[in-house]
């Protein structure tokens, strides 16, 4: 049995930023799913980028970020 691979942050990034752009302006949505896609770009592993996440400012989009991120990297497999 092999060890699933870990997602790629640049395909989570190219993800994540489609869905923000299609989220509408202003919402709660695109503040996600555009962090998520900023933090992906930016970082080199998924563990980083959850890491990187657990600091975001507001608290009110921290959780769902990482929920986001998460499901985007179960998708991903």
């Amino acid at each position: 049995m092999s060890t699933p691979k870990p997602p790629d942050n640049l395909d989570l990034a190219t993800t994540a930023r489609e869905m923000a752009d299609q989220a509408p302006a202003g919402s709660f949505e695109k503040a996600v799913a555009g962090s998520v896609a900023v933090t992906c770009a930016t970082t080199r592993t998924y563990e980083e980028a959850i890491d990187v996440l657990g600091g975001i400012q507001p608290v009110e989009v921290r959780r769902p970020a990482i929920e986001f991120l998460k499901r985007l990297a179960l998708a991903e497999r």
